[in-house]
């Protein structure tokens, strides 16, 4: 019932704003993490080859040369303001138009009328689960993407390439494939530098070049621009007040972007040097990647300090206990500190010291914090940078 509302209000809106898309090349962007720094190096990409490009991400959406502060909770809009700012970007003069699209979004119809001409995949790894029950239903509603696109651009090395892949119809779909190493688009056959960290990072600058490239983009400035390419807020976002340690900021919310992020961290730690990680995990959503989330964190970090991450309508304790099961077989250090400005300030006052990295994720560009059924203002930015001011002026 909840799907076919979503495709009623979907036609309705598309009705209303005259069916955008199918006056746009439009691209999208699944997986379950990369989805938007992958949108964005295709965005700038597409823009530097003198292409007219609308944007539509978690973080911002970029209509023309209007910039729009989104900052979703849920990546895919409702279909009314996805539609209207496909519509806009029409009225502006786009012609390609780049989006992410949840498997929330698939599944529940609200990218219905969408006519994807590109469908890119990132990865499938562990998340969702309270909603889709079985990773198999998690893959299905992503393969929504690649039903009718022209072309489909999967990551060879993921493990969900085989099972993606049964769902795509050659005669219709040309599948052009990625990864380090197998794939159409490798490091060796597509060499290419970028201020990116991470080897995440290079699976999402190889997806970004595979459809830039099968649109015709030249090699020479799909390179230049990964060489140039623009970091995005909350993503491995450095925090620098001169404070002797380094502090970063991070969306990662899934234990394998958990992973991604510390295993990164842990290659530019200081041999003296400690890997001190907070976060959290949201309530009211798949409880299951909360022991894998602490498991990760302890086998990586040497402290980790467990904080609240929108607990909605669950108990934030509970939320941590569970997080901190699967901690248990690991060496780490764990502090429980529900407040999370209380926690990122012990992290920077009372853990760190000279040659420490401090990480916190989860958050990342998010704007605001559920408590109950409430929305809050809050920034891990505004938190970070409050708790060093005071350190600083305690020195």
């Amino acid at each position: 019932m909840k799907n076919f509302y979503h495709f009623l209000v979907a036609l309705l809106a598309n009705i209303y704003y005259r069916f955008p898309s199918k006056k746009l090349l439009l691209i999208g962007i699944t997986g379950t993490d990369g989805k938007t720094t992958t949108a964005n190096v295709i965005y700038q990409i597409l823009k530097a080859a003198g292409k007219k490009v609308s944007l539509i991400t978690s973080v911002n959406a970029q209509i023309g040369e209007r910039k729009f502060d989104t900052g979703f909770h849920v990546t895919t809009p409702d279909p009314t303001e996805g539609s209207k700012f496909l519509r806009m970007a029409v009225d502006q003069g786009s012609e390609y138009f780049v989006m992410e699209a949840t498997s929330h979004g698939l599944d529940q119809n609200r990218l219905a009328f969408c006519n994807f001409n590109v469908g890119v995949l990132t990865n499938i790894t562990h998340d969702h689960l309270d909603y889709h029950q079985t990773h198999d239903e998690y893959v299905k509603a992503k393969a929504k993407l690649f039903k009718k696109v022209k072309w489909a651009i999967l990551n060879r090395e993921d493990e969900s390439f085989e099972k993606i892949k049964k769902f795509i119809d050659p005669s219709k779909t040309k599948i052009i494939t990625y990864g380090l190493k197998a794939g159409d688009f490798t490091i060796k056959k597509f060499p290419f530098t970028t201020p990116l960290p991470g080897e995440y990072n290079q699976h999402n600058c190889l997806a970004a070049a595979a459809c830039c490239h099968t649109l015709g983009v030249s090699t020479e400035t799909i390179k230049k621009v990964l060489k140039t390419v623009k970091s995005i807020i909350g993503r491995l976002e450095k925090i620098d007040y001169g404070q002797g340690f380094q502090v970063f900021i991070d969306f990662a919310h899934t234990p394998n972007a958990l992973q991604n992020v510390l295993s990164y961290l842990k290659t530019i730690l200081p041999p003296s040097g400690r890997l001190i990680a907070v976060f959290g995990s949201a309530g009211l959503r798949d409880r299951t990647k909360r022991p894998k989330m602490g498991e990760t964190a302890a086998r990586l970090a040497d402290i980790i300090v467990l904080t609240a991450e929108d607990p909605r309508t669950e108990d934030v304790n509970q939320i941590i206990n569970q997080i901190a099961e699967g901690s248990k077989s690991q060496k780490a250090k764990v502090h429980k500190i529900p407040d999370r400005q209380e926690a990122i300030s012990f992290a920077v006052h009372k853990l760190a010291k000279k040659g420490d990295i401090v990480v916190i994720t989860v958050k990342g560009h998010e704007r605001s914090m559920c408590f109950g059924k409430i929305e809050y203002p809050w920034s891990d930015q505004q938190a970070v940078k409050q708790a060093l001011k005071k350190l600083k002026k305690g020195r």
